[in-house]
């Protein structure tokens, strides 16, 4: 199994939106802790994979060198000069891209091992339906695995972070808050905390082009659960991490008390990540 390497991580991560090639590169080194999650869990990566939601495309590539064979979907073709030309460059022949609905997936009925959702649901217009189909190419005993931060967490907002950690998102409407973002991108980028190459509002902003939200669910733990419970996944793991903010800024008792509650929890926990397996 692969090595995770977080010195890449960190390097690709800094220049992760000069271009969908770059973005693929940080996807495939930051992969490799996929991998580790699911051999923790016991979860032999063979077979065939599906990465519903595979953007430039970096998860798929990483996937190929495990696997028989890993497809990589998703409505837009980023992936096309992006993951497409680094198998090629990698000399992976069984990955492959497709571009296609996640809530109408072009597959048959029980035609993966394992299905990767990856920082998509909260993309999705039809959750509900997109976990069905996941579940429907599933073959019995199959598992997906499905990462999402909740909207009202640092990371769930998909804005940029200020370097006074102001939260924006928590304090202003949806529209407006990312509407401030991208003005600020513009006006006053040093406000920003990311570099610029490791910010899209920043290198967009400097283009002079706009940026579409496509935050389209507000995830939140729950919600995620219930979407869950009408499909019928069985969950085999849940980790819940809390940002690293308040983890560094709150004492445990406090910090503890606002997991369990089920609106505070979706503040700090920034990622939710789940093991699912599909009933025989």
């Amino acid at each position: 199994m692969r090595e995770v390497r977080n010195d890449a991580i960190r390097e690709h991560a800094e220049i992760r939106f000069r271009s969908s090639y770059h973005y693929a590169l940080f996807e495939y080194y930051r992969s490799a802790k996929i991998l580790k999650r699911l051999e923790r869990d016991g979860i032999d990566v063979k077979g065939r994979v599906l990465d519903a939601g595979c953007g430039s495309g970096g998860i798929a590539v990483s996937f190929a060198e495990e696997c028989d064979q890993a497809i990589g979907l998703d409505i837009k073709n980023k992936f096309g000069d992006a993951g497409v030309r680094f198998a090629r460059e990698r000399k992976i022949d069984n990955a492959h891209f497709v571009q296609g609905d996640g809530a109408a997936l072009p597959f048959t009925a029980e035609s993966f091992d394992i299905v990767l959702s990856h920082s998509v649901i909260e993309h999705v217009r039809l959750p509900e339906s997109y976990l069905a189909e996941c579940h429907r190419v599933l073959r019995p005993d199959g598992v997906l695995f499905l990462q999402t931060p909740p909207y009202l967490s640092f990371a769930g907002a998909h804005l940029s972070r200020l370097r006074i950690p102001i939260p924006i998102h928590l304090l202003l409407p949806r529209s407006w808050a990312f509407r401030l973002n991208f003005y600020i991108a513009r006006k006053r980028p040093g406000w920003l905390k990311e570099p610029r190459e490791s910010n899209t509002f920043k290198l967009m902003a400097e283009r002079g082009e706009t940026k579409e939200d496509d935050l389209i669910q507000k995830v939140t733990v729950s919600g995620v659960h219930r979407w869950l419970e009408k499909v019928g996944f069985d969950v085999v793991m849940e980790e819940r991490h809390v940002s690293g903010f308040f983890a560094r800024n709150l004492p445990d008792f406090l910090r503890s008390a606002l997991e369990r509650n089920g609106f505070t929890q979706n503040i700090i926990i920034s990622n939710l990540e789940l093991l699912l397996r599909k009933s025989s």
